[in-house]
């Protein structure tokens, strides 16, 4: 691991050429730890396209970046679950078409980790992927996910034709887990449109909340009289919330 540290710091300092003497079953012995330090070099590298060049040029370089990808298939659950965290870190887009197929694994701790590795990665292609798993996972567990992998337009997109009642729910907690203050409006729109199914308009009560933007408490105080009972009490809850934070008035 400290091999590798050292040559992506080499990297980021702008020597590309610095090898990287390890091999895939090395990697994906120390999964965990070695997506960590991949993770924080993410972090510190500049913005775009240089950046995840200059920290994945050494897997590619020396055909690592394949042989990962190539162990999603491998007959190991565990080495498939050390591939899929590894290729997330490195931002691997090859091996998106793979984790779709890894959601499908018969080893459950394999689906979960192909599951986070797509929330990870995000893309259009992941965020589809993510998406035909609404009516399988639970709610959160897939909001969360999504929160991570989508990006303003693939939220836009979702929320402005979602396939199922319960695509709709997903894509609205996301907004949520999200801090998405952009959907704010959208959110109190869809909260007090009756012509949505209460399961979707809990939900964007519960997002409010998680937003925290105090300016929707008026909105969420309108719906005391709403007759849906379990809209009217995700209203009240949310608007609890947002009482307790306020800043307290001068004394």
């Amino acid at each position: 691991m400290s091999r590798i540290e050292r040559v992506l710091d080499a990297a980021l300092a702008g020597h590309p050429e610095a090898a990287l003497s390890a091999n895939a079953t090395e990697l994906l012995a120390e999964a965990g730890p070695i997506a960590t330090v991949i993770n924080a070099a993410f972090d510190r590298a500049p913005p775009g396209m240089t950046g995840h060049l200059s920290v994945t040029q050494p897997f590619r370089s020396t055909g690592l970046d394949t042989q990962l990808v190539n162990s999603l298939v491998h007959p190991d659950p565990d080495v498939r679950i050390a591939a899929a965290r590894l290729c997330a870190a490195l931002r691997l887009a090859d091996s998106v078409p793979w984790l779709g197929d890894l959601v499908k694994d018969p080893n459950a701790k394999v689906q979960d980790a192909a599951i986070r590795a797509l929330g990870r990665l995000g893309g259009h292609r992941a965020v589809d992927l993510l998406m035909t798993l609404v009516d399988r996972e639970p709610r959160y567990r897939l909001a969360i996910e999504l929160s991570h992998a989508a990006s303003d337009l693939d939220i836009e997109r979702l929320m402005r034709k979602p396939a199922t009642i319960e695509a709709a729910v997903v894509t609205v907690l996301a907004c949520g887990l999200r801090k998405d203050r952009l959907r704010v409006n959208s959110l109190l729109g869809i909260a007090h449109d009756r012509r949505w199914p209460p399961t979707v308009r809990v939900a964007a009560c519960r997002a409010l909340a998680m937003i925290g933007d105090p300016a929707t408490a008026v909105g969420l105080r309108g719906l005391v009289t709403e007759p849906d009972t379990s809209v009217q009490q995700a209203a009240a809850k949310a608007h609890r919330r947002f009482e307790r934070n306020a800043p307290a008035g001068p004394s």
